[in-house]
This record gives C-alpha cells, structure tokens and sequence, in this order.
C-alpha cells in the first residue's frame, strides 16, 4: 500500500496499537512505523503473484540471500520473471537441478500447474476474504500457513495478518514483554487479539525491533 491513503491509514493503525498496548506504543516510540507492505525482492518478481508466491516456496527455511540466488537461476532459464508456462516447460528435474530441492521442485510445479489449471487465481485474489485466500493457497502442495500469510502481507497487502508461528515475531514478542521463554503459537495469537484489526502493523513492529536490535533480516 503506497501513496497519501497508504500513509494515512499506517498512522491511524499504530496511533490504534499504541493505544491499546504500552509495549507496543513503548516499541513505536523506539523503531518507528514500519510499512508492513514492502517488500524487498530487489524487482525480481514485479507485479506477478506467482513469481511471488514461488520466491515465497523457496525461501522457506533458507536464507533470503540463498533464496535469491536459486530464484534468479530459474529466472534467468526462463527467459525474464517465471510464469507457469515456463516453469511447466521446465519439468521438475531442471528445476532441481538449480538446486532446489525435491520438495521444493514438486511444490513449485504444484503451483504452476494450478494457476495454469485456473484451480487457483493467483492474480486475483482481492476479493478474497483473509480465510478464503489461505485457504486456496494452503491447497498448493507445500504452502504452509506460513507461507499464506507472508503472501497476504506483502501481495494482498492484509492490514490483520498475524503469523504467530514465524520464530521472529515470537523471539521479539519474548524480547519486548521480557518473557522467561519464546512463547507457543497459541500464546501469540491470544496476546495478539488485541492488536485487530491492525495486526499486519504489529507483526511489521516486531519484525523490526529485531532487525535494529540482532541485525535479522525482518
């Protein structure tokens, strides 16, 4: 979300969260506004949510820098950002021949040929509501919740998206709350029920507080 709107509505949703959470408003104060919406791919994907969503599949697990890297030998043997047609063209060995691996090769081609198939409308999600949108990704073979949500923040630009599993947001919420352990799942949906509607903002502040305080990439 960019422009005068997109910057209205970032302000009103942290004036929101600092209004109901003295940590989070103590947060602010100190890391700022961030823009849960950008997302730094470097122009690899453009404006396709499949490319996205594939860079989303590779990075699972791996470092961002590893996950560019195996993204842009795929690019480059297709000619320019993949489509399904190409990567389909592809087959799953060649793509595991960039290194991915057999998961990840399978899980890709899943992707490509639902989109392909029309079974899933990558691009046109907006209408979609939060639940019906991770629904119809976590039917892609190997897209986890995770992956959904990270697909609904940086794609759909969701302003309520939690990923209470993501070992960031759970390692800052244990930092920023002074918390013996990292807290389960559960324990971060439910101390994040207070953050709705305005959750994809907190997960940003999270996120963070992280990268200026461990230098991790948010």
């Amino acid at each position: 979300m960019t422009g005068t709107d997109g910057n209205e509505k970032r302000v009103a949703a942290y004036i929101a969260l600092a209004a109901n959470d003295p940590v989070l408003a103590a947060m602010i104060e100190t890391h700022g506004t961030p823009d849960p919406f950008v997302w730094n791919d470097g122009g690899r994907t453009g404006t396709s949510n499949f490319a996205a969503m594939m860079l989303h599949i590779i990075g699972q697990q791996i470092s961002i820098t590893v996950a560019y890297t195996l993204y842009d030998r795929i690019a480059t043997a297709t000619g320019g950002i993949p489509d399904p047609d190409t990567v389909i063209a592809l087959g799953p060995g060649r793509l595991r021949g960039f290194g991915l691996s057999n998961a990840k090769a399978r899980y890709i081609f899943d992707l490509a040929g639902r989109v392909r198939s029309g079974q899933l409308e990558i691009q046109h999600m907006d209408d979609l509501s939060d639940a019906e949108a991770v629904t119809a990704l976590t039917a892609v073979t190997g897209v986890g919740l995770w992956s959904a949500e990270m697909f609904l923040i940086h794609q759909l630009h969701r302003q309520d998206i939690l990923p209470a599993g993501d070992i960031g947001v759970r390692r800052a919420i244990a930092r920023a709350w002074t918390l013996n352990e990292i807290p389960t799942i559960d324990q971060v949906r439910q101390r994040g029920q207070g953050w709705a509607p305005g959750r994809s903002y907190a997960t940003a502040l999270l996120w963070r507080s992280l990268t200026i305080t461990e230098g991790t990439p948010a």
